[in-house]
């Protein structure tokens, strides 16, 4: 029997399964082990720079182990592009699960970290991008704009935190868009 065909008959088993009453698990099975944070890079540039704290202060007391990068005074105009790529490289290298970026509104920053191999940057701004950006696409940095307020800040990076890569039918999708990085991909 086919690989997929067999697949397929296991997850229809299962669910089978579930629907005669056996109770499904509660904790469902990681499908990308970076999924289990512990750390974050983050850092801003001068406009951000009141969130991050915010942010920093807020996710170390969920537990994260927070790594800023910069900058740390919201005093002189500093350029975000050199704040971002250090963001990304934390992550690109391993010692950081995920990352967040701040700016003034998020797309500069978003644009510089993508630069970087081995990221998929997200601009997010509400509920279903930071869910769309990890169910989907497997972001492993976020970039956000200032503006937002700091109940806001917090809500969507807590969520962008904790929901999972889905897997799935994405895993192809995120495949080819890390190939095009790689220059392997083509009609």
């Amino acid at each position: 029997m086919p690989e997929r065909s067999f697949s397929r008959v296991v997850q229809n088993v299962v669910g089978g399964l579930h629907a005669l009453g056996t109770p499904p698990k509660t904790e469902p099975d990681p499908v990308n082990q970076k999924d289990h944070v512990v750390r974050v890079a983050i850092g801003s540039d001068h406009r951000g720079f009141e969130a991050k704290e915010i942010l920093k202060r807020y996710l170390t007391s969920l537990g994260y182990r927070v790594y800023d990068v910069g900058t740390f005074s919201g005093d002189q105009s500093v350029d975000y592009p050199d704040f971002a790529v250090k963001v990304a490289q934390k992550v690109a290298s391993g010692e950081c699960e995920r990352g967040i970026m701040i700016d003034g509104m998020g797309i500069g920053s978003c644009m510089v970290c993508n630069k970087v191999r081995g990221i998929r940057a997200a601009l997010c701004y509400d509920r279903d991008s930071v869910i769309n950006s990890r169910e989907h696409n497997n972001a492993n940095v976020l970039t956000l704009g200032a503006r937002h307020s700091p109940e806001e800040l917090c809500e969507l990076v807590k969520l962008w935190l904790e929901t999972r890569f889905a897997g799935g039918r994405h895993w192809s999708r995120v495949n080819k868009i890390m190939a095009v990085e790689r220059g392997h991909f083509g009609p």
